[in-house]
């Protein structure tokens, strides 16, 4: 004979909604920004994953004149804005899916460390290496340096040489 517990039955774990992966994108201004974009965007399109997109500005040096900073800050966040809306339809064209937008106000490396620490469902950072001769860039310097060890999710350096047919083939 069993003897009776005051602890109630285990349930099943319900099913949690899987989104797939999550291929975070920072976005700037450099040219192989479009080839990281492109190769994330095929990446999650072919995977049953998702694009996020993060955009960091650099914060504003002119504490004492607080006005102008907020003037400043302003005139950033909307032209952040304009670039994120523009890119967000290039994204939803080639991934099928509308892209989740972060922004932040900080030192770039920094900033995407915490995000990438405070948000759960970012799988992979896929970051676009310069061709020139000064190197892949500063923010793929940094992160595949001393902070590597630090960050919980893979990195994807993507060539920045890269064509459309490439990407094709290898995403």
């Amino acid at each position: 004979m069993t003897e009776p517990t005051d602890k109630p039955a285990e349930k099943p774990a319900p099913d949690k909604p899987t989104m797939g992966r999550v291929f975070l994108i920072i976005v700037d201004e450099s040219p192989e920004l479009k080839v990281a974009l492109r190769y994330a965007c095929r990446r999650a399109a072919k995977s049953g994953g998702r694009v996020a997109m993060a955009y960091v500005m650099e914060p504003t040096d002119y504490q004492e004149w607080v006005g102008v900073s907020n003037l400043i800050r302003d005139e950033a966040r909307t032209q952040a804005e304009a670039i994120m809306q523009k890119m967000a339809g290039e994204v939803q064209k080639l991934s099928g899916n509308f892209p989740i937008l972060y922004f932040r106000e900080g030192e770039r490396q920094e900033e995407v460390m915490k995000l990438i620490d405070e948000e759960p469902t970012i799988s992979i950072l896929v970051l676009g290496a310069a061709t020139g001769s000064k190197g892949p860039g500063p923010l793929i310097s940094a992160l595949t340096g001393k902070a590597i060890g630090k960050l919980r999710i893979p990195i994807t350096v993507v060539p920045g040489n890269l064509s459309d047919t490439d990407i094709e083939n290898i995403a």
